[in-house]
């Protein structure tokens, strides 16, 4: 039975709503076996290189580019469904609360990289005063 498809957007869609949605997905096909940790972190590496070979070689003006194709922006938006969804499947399977985590990390990273430090630049080795 085809489940009538559900309009979410990034505006009205918890997380957890997403992640039983994946979590649904694969349990109709029985793919837990094939989703242990190891698995899924290939699987999200996977995906991140699918993404990044769209950008592979080009120039910042043809990647600018891209973004006024719909047919590249529409494969754009499909990679990063894919690491999105292995994202969420391993959070999913191994309990981590990715919301959590996400905010533990902004907080780590506004330690490390203060605002009158870091403002403009990329440096990973910047040093609070």
């Amino acid at each position: 039975m085809s489940k009538r498809p559900v309009t979410c957007t990034d505006a009205n869609t918890p997380i957890e709503v997403l992640k039983q949605r994946v979590h649904d997905f694969c349990e109709e096909r029985d793919w837990a076996q094939f989703h242990n940790a190891k698995d899924l972190a290939i699987a999200i590496s996977t995906e991140a290189s699918e993404l990044l070979e769209i950008f592979r070689f080009l120039s910042s003006s043809e990647v600018a580019q891209l973004f006024n194709d719909p047919d590249r922006c529409r494969a754009i938006e499909a990679e990063l469904a894919d690491v999105l969804i292995f994202v969420l499947r391993f959070g999913e399977r191994f309990g981590f609360d990715l919301s959590a985590a996400v905010q533990r990390k902004l907080s780590q990273n506004a330690e490390r990289y203060p605002v009158a430090l870091a403002r403009g630049s990329n440096s990973k080795a910047l040093r609070r005063p």
